[in-house]
């Protein structure tokens, strides 16, 4: 997924994309060790979507809610 997608959702949106990304991660690996998996680039992929939106979820927490001035 594509940072532009991923800033126009909210914060309860995002978890819920991080908790599906993370099972995806899970299953892709899980596949990947019985060796199922026939693209393991999704699992890099993955990780990256996984990446994106932690820093946007971690940018949101620092920014102040409301600016001073």
């Amino acid at each position: 997924m594509d940072i532009k997608t991923l800033r126009t959702k909210t914060q309860k949106n995002l978890q819920k994309e991080l908790d599906d990304a993370q099972a995806h991660l899970r299953d892709l690996e899980f596949k990947s060790s019985v060796n199922q998996l026939k693209n393991v680039r999704d699992i890099r992929e993955t990780k990256k979507t996984i990446a994106r939106i932690l820093t946007l979820l971690n940018t949101a927490k620092q920014e102040p809610a409301t600016p001073k001035e």
